[in-house]
């Protein structure tokens, strides 16, 4: 361990080796092994340009989830992450490097999962998230920090991808004539849920607005949902979003990445799976509009993952992480695909939600 980790963990009061932890792709993470364990984070500032009000929005909605939990005989040590605070009584560190470090308790006896198993494994994580929504429903979301501006704006995303259209920076524009006219075809849907906010039908929301099933730590025993993890984006939005990308991501029947299109499209199974359970938990708070748009935001967030990685490809892979090349051109028709499966099936989607 360097000696400038060890003297970052002294400011809260730890003093004991730490390894790396996990597989994030945007915090640094590792690991205290103490007795109890304690998580270390980098906050990464590039992403996160304001990390002390990440840090706020976090302790704000942690600290009103462990009352509630409190109040209904749970275990707040377990069902919500536990900020542990410095020695100096602030929420992260601000180390002499100039980055941002913060600790939570470490959630024992939960695991977290990349893909869904089973349709009950996504279930109880659809039951994790509901519960997430349903214990903060009277939150007031407008005083959360925005951490990413516009995050799920798609309107603005869709105006993104024209002007990366128009620009042609890394010259591709030719291989990406289809997947192009894809995209421009839906542009009338791109501002659907923006604008239901702006009218009030559909009401702001605390968010998590990462909701992909390695966000939820599941029971090693009995494989029920027990904590929502990695908090980073929590601030003012739609449980729309929430709803529909987790479903863009957890009912597809493959990787985001697949390059064999013949092996994407979305589970039916899965998606009722997810259905059952987030209803379950948040259904009876939904307004008539949110209820109506449920189907709906599954295709929207997926079509607006697809816009995102198809800009960033014709601007030459600035933003996400590529592995090989054409990456973000695979993430992009893998994207399209679910979305036009979806289009095909969307009667039979919307009979489900109202089952539920």
């Amino acid at each position: 361990m360097s000696e400038l980790l060890y003297d970052i963990i002294r400011q809260f009061a730890v003093e004991v080796d730490i390894e790396p932890y996990g597989n994030g792709h945007i915090n640094d993470t590792y690991i205290a092994m103490s007795n109890p364990r304690y998580i270390l984070q980098r906050i990464n500032k590039n992403v996160f340009k304001n990390p002390p009000g990440v840090m706020e929005n976090i302790l704000g909605v942690t600290k009103h989830l462990r009352k509630k939990i409190i109040e209904a005989g749970g275990d707040p040590d377990r069902e919500t992450l536990n900020v542990i605070q410095t020695i100096n009584g602030e929420n992260c560190y601000l180390a002499p490097n100039g980055e941002y470090y913060r600790m939570y308790k470490f959630v024992e006896g939960a695991v977290s999962y990349e893909m869904p198993e089973s349709p009950k494994m996504l279930y109880e994580a659809a039951r994790a998230f509901g519960k997430f929504q349903n214990l903060l429903a009277d939150y007031p979301a407008n005083k959360l920090y925005e951490t990413i501006p516009d995050f799920h704006d798609t309107r603005k995303r869709f105006e993104n991808l024209k002007r990366a259209v128009s620009e042609n920076k890394a010259g591709r524009l030719e291989s990406v004539t289809a997947e192009v006219e894809f995209a421009f075809a839906r542009e009338k849907e791109a501002g659907i849920i923006v604008d239901a906010i702006s009218d009030g039908s559909v009401p702001l929301r605390v968010t998590h607005n990462d909701t992909k099933l390695n966000n939820v730590m599941l029971d090693e025993k009995t494989g029920e949902g027990v904590c929502v993890i990695d908090l980073d984006t929590v601030m003012p939005g739609s449980l729309l979003y929430d709803y529909g990308d987790a479903l863009r991501f957890g009912a597809s029947s493959g990787a985001e990445d697949e390059k064999d299109l013949n092996k994407i499209w979305f589970d039916l199974e899965l998606f009722e799976a997810f259905t059952k359970g987030f209803m379950s938990e948040v259904g009876a708070k939904l307004t008539p509009t949110e209820r109506k748009l449920l189907p709906f935001s599954a295709k929207l967030m997926t079509y607006e993952c697809g816009i995102r990685f198809l800009t960033d490809y014709l601007e030459g892979d600035t933003y996400f992480k590529i592995h090989r090349k054409d990456h973000n051109l695979d993430r992009t028709r893998t994207q399209f695909k679910l979305v036009s499966d979806m289009e095909s099936k969307f009667d039979k989607m919307e009979a489900i939600v109202a089952k539920y």
